[in-house]
């Protein structure tokens, strides 16, 4: 009888052991914000590593950054800044219904994390070239000091961003798909409100990683 007059009252999309529809958004969203905080939590281990470094080498920081291409952080800086923008947009245009252009918005998202990609790739190629490898390897003789934990710490703060840029690229195609198939509506919409706050969060690690590594002073 209580299954029963569950499923007449909500809609279908709402799981059997929640009450509502409502509770179903909450629990989601509160899930979410908690896998925010821990994601907040692991990049900040990495910020604290580079502040106590940092105090310690503070010379090899200064030449360090000068080492790294701030242009190309500048670019990625507006490519994931831009894809914030296309991503807000897709949620929009879900909410109002507007099934097509949020898939489009959608892919714009994963298109701009691509061209993220693909510039740091160009950067890292080129550190490599340079006899710049991570953490022990470095052979490079641009930087004085503790260079290798520098390009340590930049490649594992930079390579983890581009891992979660990754994550979220193949987030944000699922989510498509199922826009597109009628999965997630404008009514049920909690799963890319929650991917837009991964996506956003993606971005802010983004914002603060550049200016700690490629801006210096």
């Amino acid at each position: 009888m209580g299954a029963t007059h569950h499923a007449t009252d909500q809609p279908e999309w709402v799981a059997s052991f929640f009450e509502s529809a409502e509770q179903q958004r909450s629990a989601a969203s509160m899930g979410m914000w908690l896998f925010l905080a821990q994601e907040i939590l692991f990049f900040s281990g990495l910020f604290m590593a580079y502040i106590a470094y940092r105090f310690l080498y503070p010379g090899t920081w200064l030449s360090g950054a000068e080492v790294l291409n701030k242009w190309m952080g500048a670019a990625n800086t507006v490519v994931l800044l831009t894809s914030s923008l296309t991503m807000v947009l897709a949620i929009r245009d879900l909410q109002l219904n507007k099934t097509m252009s949020s898939v489009r918005w959608i892919w714009a998202t994963v298109g701009l994390a691509g061209v993220f990609l693909v510039v740091k790739a160009f950067e890292y190629a080129h550190k490599f070239h340079m006899g710049i490898f991570p953490g022990g390897h470095y052979e490079g003789g641009a930087v004085e000091g503790m260079a290798g934990i520098f390009f340590g710490i930049y490649y594992t703060a930079t390579g983890l961003h581009a891992l979660h840029v990754i994550i979220g690229m193949g987030l944000l195609g699922w989510l498509a798909v199922k826009v597109k198939n009628g999965s997630v509506t404008g009514e049920n919409d909690v799963l890319a409100e929650n991917l837009g706050l991964y996506w956003h969060l993606v971005d802010l690690v983004w914002i603060f990683l550049f200016p700690m590594l490629y801006l210096v002073k």
